[in-house]
């Protein structure tokens, strides 16, 4: 091809001068680079592979008594694995050698090894992704043995999971191992269930259920894991049940829960010191008149509907430990003026209204929402409708009390048993009470204050189960409703407490500020900065 540029090469050094150079302004230099440079170049490679051109190593890899031979160039090798790097480039005798053997592992694993290294692709599969994993790990070929992890992870099932996270450890693959954990003890409810969870040690199980991270709804999956564990092979594992029993966090079972255990468990009836132990547990229990123990994991402050221009449907739960809000899945319906409570790690919205433009319509409906599929569900309604109904738990038990329907206002209460899904009318107050505050101490239901549609109280009354009755207490120094923030003259910022040996009030610090219609929760983590300003209505969002 001619160029107008070229000229005849001078003879001479003199004759460079006799070249005209144009004059170019800016860089003097080209910097170009082809993209797919390095894949051609693979490209060729890999044909060379398949000619036989060219190869400086034969490869024999011996598997069972059968042994099969694979030529290959050492410096396509050597790029991708650590382990034959060092292998060609250092004083071992194979760097200088034109034929090296590997043995005990697959030939067809390796020839997948070895089109990786000149292809940079690899498919696996449910039947050979283990054996590739293992390989990979062995040959240091890092790409391979990550493609091989998220397989896996992606893969990750209860039914699997522990015979995986097991194969992780022994191959020293510690990203596959720690995410395979995590699966456990985030699905340790299904876990518990297969087949491959009873083939545990005892041991193992006991590092696993002595984790703070394990993610269940209540500590009776873990209880009831364990008894599992041992009726498995009750002979060889009983001796191991105390020791499990002391993992498990007994004091955050429902004494209802542990009542039954004691009662009805066919293991405990036969491990005479574990029911010993369990049982001075309960006595200490209902002695003290304890509330269970939180359960393991972070604890969140959830809140659910509420009032802004009309009712709302949305939720959201506050994490002490991160500090931030979380955006759950939205509530079937919109609802203010409803109550709430968690048991047994699930969260219960009770009554309330559906106030809009275009509805006003008062709530008797139960709905639950599980945290660990985000998702909502309903249970057995209410015997009545209730707008700002007060809630509270006792012995394994909601209670939802008093509240309004229309211009009606409510002196009767009613009970929830999650066993038989059925609400039931226990005893009434000896007032009607919309927006009362409601708590559960000892045993006990307490009701304070409250509106009646006329009168706003100061009075308190006591629940009592086991007698289904009521018993009036000290009244309080300031008529309070709207959960104690509200009487005649205004929004109410003192706090008064009271003290159920004593019967008395006592006046507290006040609050910052005045408010009505809030809520209130307990959690176990200090709160690393204030909670972001919400905004109240009358209506009392919960």
């Amino acid at each position: 091809m001619n160029c107008p540029l070229r000229k005849k090469r001078p003879t001479r050094d003199s004759d460079f001068s006799a070249i005209v150079v144009p004059s170019m302004h800016g860089s003097g230099y080209l910097d170009y680079s082809v993209e797919t440079h390095a894949s051609r170049t693979l490209e060729v490679m890999e044909e060379f592979r398949r000619q036989e051109m060219l190869c400086d190593l034969v490869l024999h890899v011996t598997y069972k008594d059968r042994t099969v031979d694979f030529k290959v160039h050492k410096v396509v090798l050597a790029s991708c694995s650590p382990y034959f790097r060092a292998m060609f480039t250092s004083s071992f005798k194979e760097c200088r050698a034109s034929e090296v053997t590997l043995r005990d592992v697959c030939p067809q694993v390796v020839g997948r090894l070895i089109d990786f290294a000149y292809t940079s692709h690899i498919t696996v599969g449910e039947q050979c992704v283990l054996h590739v994993l293992m390989a990979a790990m062995r040959y240091q070929m890092d790409d391979v043995a990550k493609a091989c992890c998220d397989f896996l992870i992606k893969h990750l099932e209860p039914a699997n999971v522990i015979g995986i996270a097991r194969f992780a450890e022994a191959i020293g693959c510690t990203e596959l191992h720690q995410r395979s954990r995590e699966y456990v003890n985030t699905h340790f409810s299904e876990v518990t269930k297969e087949e491959e969870f009873f083939s545990l040690s005892h041991c193992q199980l006991l590092e696993l259920i002595s984790q703070d991270s394990l993610k269940v709804l209540c500590e009776s999956e873990v209880y009831k894991a364990c008894t599992d564990w041992v009726s498995w092979d009750m002979e060889g594992r009983a001796p191991y049940l105390h020791a499990l029993l002391n993992a498990v966090h007994i004091y955050a079972l429902p004494p209802k829960f542990l009542k039954n255990q004691l009662q009805s468990c066919p293991i405990l009836s036969k491990a005479n010191a574990c029911k010993d132990f369990l049982s001075k547990i309960f006595q200490d229990m209902t002695l003290r008149k304890l509330a269970p123990a939180p359960n393991r994991g972070t604890q969140l402050i959830y809140v659910a509907g509420g009032y802004r221009q009309h009712s709302l449907a949305s939720m959201e739960a506050y994490d002490p430990r991160r500090n931030v809000w979380l955006k759950l899945a939205d509530m079937g319906a919109a609802c203010s003026g409803l109550g709430a409570c968690a048991l047994f790690g699930l969260l219960y919205t009770v009554g309330g209204r559906n106030l809009s433009l275009q509805n006003n319509t008062e709530s008797n409906a139960l709905c639950c929402y599980n945290p660990m599929t985000n998702q909502w569900s309903q249970r057995a309604s209410l015997n009545i409708p209730r707008n700002r109904v007060g809630v509270g738990l006792v012995d394994g038990c909601i209670y939802a009390v008093g509240g309004s329907q229309g211009s009606t206002h409510h002196n009767t209460a009613e009970r929830w048993d999650p066993e038989s899904n059925r609400w039931s009318l226990v005893c009434p107050m000896s007032v009607a009470r919309l927006g009362a505050g409601v708590a559960a101490c000892g045993g006990a239901l307490y009701v304070v204050g409250g509106y009646d549609g006329q009168n706003r109280w100061n009075t308190a009354e006591k629940y009592q189960p086991d007698t289904n009755t009521w018993h009036q207490l000290a009244p309080m120094s300031t008529i309070r409703s709207g959960l104690g923030g509200f009487n005649h003259l205004g929004f109410l910022s003192s706090v008064e407490c009271y003290c159920p040996e004593r019967n008395e009030w006592m006046c507290v610090t006040d609050m910052p500020v005045g408010r009505s219609g809030m809520g209130v929760a307990v959690t176990m983590e200090p709160c690393p900065g204030s909670l972001p300003e919400q905004e109240e209505d009358e209506d009392g969002a919960t």
